[in-house]
Parts: C-alpha cells; structure tokens; sequence
C-alpha cells in the first residue's frame, strides 16, 4: 500500500484551492472585464483580444421557418451533410437526415479545388437519395455553411480564408473566398444549390436556441474549446459599416476564448499548460474553462505532488509525465464517484496513469483536485456569460424578458457537477430576483441543423 496523504501533499493542494478561489467578487470582475473588451472589439477591428466578428446574420430563426434545407458542417477530418424539412408554425424539424463523410488524408493538404470537388461530389450524392420531392416546387436548393476556421466574411454568404488549423494546410485556399470554391464545386457537380449563410458553430447553436425559443439571445460552446455567440444591437456596433439591417440586430461571434485579463486566476499550472501548448499566450480564457484542458491541469497537480512526495509511489512506474494522457471524461468519472471506498478514481488512476494501491485518503484528495479545477471553469464560464448579460443590458432587477442561454458542448451536457456549478454561480452573480428571468438550455447540432436553419431564416424565397 503507498503512503497516506502526507503534509506535502496537503500544502500543494491548500495552495491551489487559494489560487484558484473564484469569489463573486472576482467573478464580478471579470464579468466587468469582459464587458468591457467586448465593447472595445465591436468599436474597431483589433481594438481587443476578443474578436467580436460581425457574422451578418440579421434575423434569427423563430419557428415559423418551412421548406427543405440543406447543411454542411465542415470542421475536421470528417463533414457532414444534413437535410431538414422544416414544418412552419408547428416549429417543428420534421425529418433530419444526415451523411457523415471522412476527407482522405491527401486531400487535406492538397488544392482547394481538390477538397471542395471532393465535398460537393458528395454533396450532388446526398442530393440524389432526395427522391421525387415536392416540397421545393421549383425552388432551387438552398445551403447553410458551418466553416469551422478563421475567416473573414464581409457578408453572410462569402468569407475569405484567413488560416487553416487542425490538419489542414491547403495554401492555395488561404485568402480566397470558401463560399465561392464550394459553389464553384458545385456547379461542376451538376447541384443546382445556393450558399446563403457562412456560419460557424457558435452561431449555429444560437440559431438552434432561438428556433426552438425566441427568448434565446445567447449562444455557448463549452467542450473541447469555448466561444460565445449573442444578439447585438446594430447600431451598438460602430464597426458595422454600410446601412443597419432591417431587424435592427447582428449576431456577434464573440470569440471569447482569447479573452485574458489580470482578474483571471492563473496558476503555475496553467502557465506551465500554456507554455508548452501549440498556442503561447493566446486562448488563455479557453485554456482555464474548455474540456480540452481540465483532465492535463489536473495531471500537473498531480505530478507536482508526485515530484515531492511518495503517495503516489514512484514517479517513473506513472503515467504523470505524458501530457493530455489525463482526458475531461476520466476526471469527470472520478468526480462523481460515489462508491463508498471510491473504486471508479482507484480504477482510473491505476489505469490511465499506472498509479496503483492509493489510499482511500490519497483517492480523496485527487477528487478534491478535480473538483478545485472544474468549480474555477464553470464559475468563470458563468462569468462571461454574466459580461455578455449585462452587455445587452439584461438580468438586472426590474427587467422583466426572459433571457435564455443555448449551450452547446460535452463538457455542459456530461460533466453534471460542472453543468450545476455554473448554473449555480449564474444565481450568485445575478442574484435571486433577476435569476429567476435567466435560463440556459442544452442545445445540439448548431453545426448542422443550425446551419440549415440560419439557410432558412435568410432564404432567398423569404418576403
């Protein structure tokens, strides 16, 4: 049996609870602080380490949406196609088909003509298993983008390619227009299909809140990464040039993840994390509260204790030293172990880290350290949601909208303790009166349905 918890290993973790305390006083601060960069990003580009990108989506579904869309999420090593048939006023999907498509490696860094001919012959395939559809009338078919990757858009339906991430390195992609590669492909193809809207998932998500409930104004990821996604005023932008739209609103597509501020409580951790990431100095709000990160913040914690003390046994037989080996799933696992002598974290840390015969102290303690690091992410997710609220000028007494939050994401829909914890901190920061005002939803697929949805909204056919 190793060693029980020893004074070592108890000063590590009574300095991490302290640096990572997250009272409403300093949750009130960043939310401050996040107000306040996200006025100075909507004054003029650059003006803040949020992008705050006009994503020219004006009008939002509300339901009375009908007709047949399509949809095509492209983020990854796979895409996806969609098809929805929306009702109308029954606001309603009433059928949803999807094809998931893997790219071939080559094609990843090969041409964007290449890549984009790949998608729409897939594409002119979907479109051919239709059948004999009378719901178009003659209508062309219309498509909603969701372009996971830097771009510029200059209009809902074009965007220039900034840079690729993940996988992808097609340099010839790089400054060109995405909608017109896709729509050239198409017409190759023989699929009579127009591109309406060029969304990312945030503003899918959005999107999907506000069809199923027009009191949505408010979009978040929270999984593997973080942003957030709300409705502005159009003339609250002084960015925005050219006329106001006619709903006299803009979706803004915060960008949050780069938010950084000297409110934000930041660890040896996670300095260590954003060090030696693919990143430095950049994402640092997405690094304290996103999925991708939690499981290695713990990890370090862990190796800190490991490196001065012997409760974990020898520190060359673990797993501690292999970055991201600890994942969100694994630590949220062991967070809601409720087994008496907690079997679920003996069995992960013996697993995923070879730490094996721990104390039921020293299992414990390590729940503790999970608990310390994902109540800091969801109070500061809380946070920014706070800064946005009252950016909009809502949740204040006396307000009497509802005001609800779409949130999208892993992290929210599994992770129960994290999802409690922010709905938790929300109350706390906006108080019990105007709280009761404040909803968050879980809402799926933005990327998919919720590109299909923004087509519909912004249809050609419209009125």
């Amino acid at each position: 049996m190793v060693a029980a918890v020893d004074a070592v290993a108890e000063k590590v973790v009574a300095q991490l609870r302290e640096e990572c305390a997250t009272p409403a006083t300093r949750l009130d601060g960043v939310a401050t602080a996040m107000e306040e960069e996200m006025r100075a990003g909507l004054h003029q580009e650059g003006g803040s380490k949020i992008k705050m990108i006009i994503s020219y989506v004006d009008n939002l579904p509300n339901g009375s949406e009908e007709g047949l869309f399509y949809a095509l999420d492209l983020g990854g090593t796979n895409f996806r196609v969609l098809r929805v048939q929306l009702a109308g006023k029954d606001k309603r999907v009433v059928k949803r088909e999807s094809r998931e498509v893997s790219i071939p490696p080559h094609l990843m860094s090969g041409s964007a003509a290449e890549l984009f001919g790949f998608i729409a012959s897939a594409l002119a395939k979907f479109v051919a298993d239709e059948g004999d559809n009378k719901v178009l009338d003659g209508k062309q078919r219309e498509l909603g983008f969701t372009f996971s990757f830097p771009v510029r858009q200059s209009s809902i339906a074009s965007g220039t390619l900034i840079k690729w991430t993940k996988a992808f390195a097609i340099d010839d992609a790089v400054g060109e227009d995405v909608v017109a590669e896709l729509q050239t492909a198409m017409e190759k193809q023989g699929v009579d299909m127009r591109v309406s809207a060029l969304i990312n998932d945030t503003v899918g998500t959005l999107a999907t809140g506000s069809y199923n409930d027009e009191d949505v104004v408010i979009g978040v990821i929270l999984g593997t990464g973080s942003n957030a996604a709300y409705v502005e005023k159009a003339d609250a932008i002084p960015k925005l040039e050219g006329e106001l739209p006619k709903s006299g609103n803009m979706v803004i597509n915060t960008e949050w993840g780069n938010f950084s501020s000297s409110c934000l409580p930041i660890t040896e951790y996670d300095q260590a994390l954003d060090k030696e990431s693919l990143n430095p100095r950049e994402q640092i709000f997405e690094k304290l509260i996103s999925g991708m990160y939690l499981g290695d913040i713990v990890r370090r914690v862990l190796l800190k204790i490991a490196s001065r003390s012997s409760i974990f046994g020898h520190i060359k037989r673990t797993n501690l030293k292999t970055r991201f080996i600890l994942r969100t799933p694994d630590i949220s696992a062991m967070h809601h172990d409720e087994t008496p002598d907690l079997r679920i974290v003996a069995e992960k840390l013996a697993e995923t880290l070879k730490i094996k015969d721990t104390s039921l102290e020293t299992r414990k303690m390590v729940v503790e350290i999970c608990d310390i690091v994902t109540s800091r992410s969801a109070r500061l997710a809380a946070a920014g949601i706070v800064g946005i609220i009252r950016k909009i000028g809502r949740g204040t007494p006396g307000d009497k909208r509802r005001t609800v939050i779409a949130i999208d994401g892993g992290l929210f829909e599994h992770y129960a303790k994290f999802r409690q914890c922010l709905e938790s901190t929300l109350v706390e920061l906006l108080g019990k009166e105007a709280s009761e005002l404040v909803a968050v939803k879980l809402t799926k697929d933005g990327s998919g349905v919720g590109a299909a949805l923004i087509a519909a909204a912004h249809s050609q056919y419209l009125n």
